[in-house]
């Protein structure tokens, strides 16, 4: 019996076994694997998923870094004024919340990717009735100078 050859052009192939005396011979001949057109097709549409996943995670990445740095920044806004509650002074440095137990460590920045390029900002305000010393630390900045998502730069949160 004889067999009609199948078509050089194919989507999908089953088995790459084979499985009887014409399908060797078929192997045989060469014409076994992939055409250049099937491997084509499978490169541009692997381009084009790529191309509409990689700046979606991107973005979603972007966002992940800015809800970070908002939260870091409320932690330590919150250990500045608990420590200046606590000692009826504003700290000196952000090394000082460390140092008082108010911060375990000083929190990385996610955008500059360091833990020392917080801006902290002093002015001679009086926080609270109890305070005694009108100097220091009130507040603290990320010290990327990047645009955020809205459009604002990231060193005025």
């Amino acid at each position: 019996m004889v067999r009609n050859r199948p078509s050089r052009v194919r989507l999908c192939r089953l088995s790459v076994q084979p499985k009887s005396a014409h399908d060797v011979a078929h192997f045989a001949n060469g014409s076994s694997g992939f055409t250049l057109i099937e491997l084509m097709i499978v490169m541009v549409v692997i381009g084009i998923l790529a191309s509409i996943a990689i700046p979606a995670y991107t973005s979603n990445l972007k966002h992940a870094r800015e809800a970070v740095l908002k939260e870091d920044l409320h932690v330590m806004r919150q250990a500045i004024d608990s420590y200046t509650v606590d000692k009826q002074k504003a700290p000196q440095s952000l090394d000082d919340l460390v140092q008082s137990g108010y911060l375990k460590v000083m929190p990385v920045d996610p955008f500059t990717h360091r833990s020392d390029t917080w801006m902290p900002s002093q002015d001679d305000t009086v926080m609270s009735l109890d305070q005694t010393d009108s100097g220091g630390i009130n507040d603290v900045h990320s010290g990327s100078q990047d645009t955020s998502t809205d459009g604002s730069s990231y060193n005025t949160w």
